[in-house]
């Protein structure tokens, strides 16, 4: 990794705009250090909101989500007749299916090809580069140490820990979204650090986090006052979320301390949903749209973009994009077949024939439920607000966690306990789901058969939310073809399950090693 050179860049992030309303002050660049900066409530807030700007980018400018959490290891398959098929742009969808990233790469080199950095259209090869990720860690913990140092009189002691608090859950989830991509990555809390690091391991990472994390989460409110600023901007909930996730991993990683890890994911989410003070929710599964919208009841973290205010992502970042054609494209975009689709025998295991489950007809098109001839279609997030004849995502805010999610989280780690109550609880929770969809309830479950239906809820559930992925890896179901198009065992206790880092990250830093298994 290059030299943690954080502060140059960092005014960068504070001069980008969200959700159609002013959200930073743009200031000139001179003025916003030394006795010029960090004079009043306006400064902090506009440095804050920077923070979250930095992670939108890191993010959603390219196919992050869909490559390293959705589609990956996935049964997918490329619809001849689409747009997708034989066309070079797309090939990365044939190979991640079956985690060939070496393929993938091969193309920047491939002499038959101009697949440079900059013209890398879905971005595989920034989502590889950790740099971005990096920017949020160092603009966070020079919040947090320029809040340390801020004059009494401006800020409350109530709005500066509220502050922390976010800076420190954008730190936190930054790291959480590195380990789960890299594994082992470089930690670092100081401001304007600039000294060269090797990596910490992934379990050390994942601790410190979430300590950092448990420390801070309760001067986060539970909901946010302006109702613009829900779910997009760090909530209790959201911290609780993040909390859940960590433990999950490190349970599925700590074999020897697994049950410790179960335990405190099912204590999260008690939290969660029993001391949330009614601001949280799922929603009729007849308001998806409002829901993938964002700012709901049922988002816990979220990330925005708005068509009215010209703030879309790029293009290749949406899940939704990859599933949908025309009517629900522009058929001036000559989209008539959806790009991919699931293989049937995946999909039947999701919903089996005949099963009653209102998913099946409120986020697909039931009657191409198990199609393979371009016409399946994912509608559970394609808001779209286009104009006619234009080819933009569906105008839907990414979901990172979400209220379904952590009911789900909590609902595992209590049948990774076991014992009669504790299975009885997560039944329970899954019903909760269950009941939303109108789906025929779980009963007499137990052990296995119960971890697996909860397996699959989950993959129910949160299809395209970029989870699939992530949950075969804690799980180790990525070692099963009953679950996906595995890794080879041993390809997966040598990294294969980790995405390949930038050669970049070698630069006058001799304490860095790449992912072998890949580089």
């Amino acid at each position: 990794m290059k030299r943690l050179h954080i502060y140059i860049g960092i005014m960068l992030a504070l001069l980008a705009s969200s959700c159609g309303k002013e959200w930073l002050k743009v200031t000139p660049v001179d003025n916003m250090s030394g006795t010029n900066y960090w004079q009043t409530e306006e400064d902090v807030e506009m440095f804050v909101r920077g923070i979250y700007n930095r992670f939108r980018d890191a993010t959603m400018d390219m196919s992050y989500f869909p490559a390293t959490g959705d589609l990956r290891c996935a049964p997918v398959v490329i619809n001849q007749g689409s747009l997708a098929s034989g066309n070079n742009e797309y090939n990365w969808m044939r190979e991640i299916r079956f985690n060939n990233l070496k393929a993938i790469f091969s193309q920047y080199t491939n002499w038959s090809r101009d697949w440079g950095y900059n013209n890398d259209f879905f971005g595989m090869n920034q989502i590889s580069n950790w740099n971005r990720m990096y920017k949020v860690i160092g603009t966070a913990n020079i919040a947090q140490y320029e809040l340390a140092q801020i004059k009494d009189g401006v800020l409350t002691d109530a709005r500066k820990a509220q502050y922390t608090a976010e800076a420190a859950f954008m730190r936190n989830l930054s790291y959480f979204f590195l380990v789960r991509t890299f594994g082992d990555v470089p930690y670092y809390t100081e401001a304007y650090h600039s000294a060269a690091l090797g990596r910490t391991n992934m379990l050390v990472v994942l601790q410190n986090i979430h300590a950092d994390m448990e420390a801070h989460y309760k001067n986060l409110p539970w909901t946010q006052t302006d109702a613009t600023e829900i779910g997009n901007r760090a909530m209790r909930g959201s911290a609780l979320a993040l909390m859940m996730h960590i433990n999950m991993w490190l349970a599925g990683f700590s074999e020897a301390n697994k049950e410790q890890y179960y335990s405190k994911a099912a204590e999260w989410g008690k939290e969660l949903m029993e001391q949330n003070e009614g601001s949280y929710a799922l929603l009729p599964l007849e308001s998806t749209k409002e829901i993938f919208k964002g700012r709901t009841k049922e988002g816990l973290f979220e990330i925005t973009q708005n068509f009215n205010y010209g703030e879309l992502f790029h293009l290749s970042a949406m899940y939704a994009d990859n599933f949908l054609r025309y009517p629900y494209k522009s058929l001036i975009s000559r989209v008539t077949e959806s790009y991919l689709s699931y293989q049937p025998s995946f999909m039947q295991k999701m919903y089996p024939v005949g099963a009653v489950d209102q998913r099946t007809e409120v986020w697909f098109e039931k009657e191409n439920l198990y199609a393979t001839d371009g016409r399946f279609v994912v509608l559970k997030t394609a808001n779209i607000f286009s104009e006619e004849g234009e080819n933009n995502n569906p105008d839907d805010n990414q979901i990172v966690f979400r209220y379904a999610d952590a009911i789900l989280l909590r609902a595992e780690a209590l049948a990774e306990l076991g014992g009669a109550a504790n299975e009885a609880q997560a039944i329970t929770l899954v019903n909760m789901i269950r009941t939303r969809a109108k789906a025929t309830l779980a009963a007499g479950l137990s052990g296995k058969e119960l971890k697996d239906f909860i397996w699959w809820e989950r993959v129910r559930e949160l299809l395209g939310e970029g989870h699939y992925f992530y949950d075969l890896v804690r799980t180790k179901k990525v070692l099963d073809a009953n679950y996906c198009n595995p890794i080879p065992i041993d390809n997966f206790y040598r990294g294969a399950w980790t995405w390949p880092i930038d050669k970049a990250a070698l630069n006058n830093n001799p304490g860095m090693t790449l992912n072998t298994f890949w580089n």
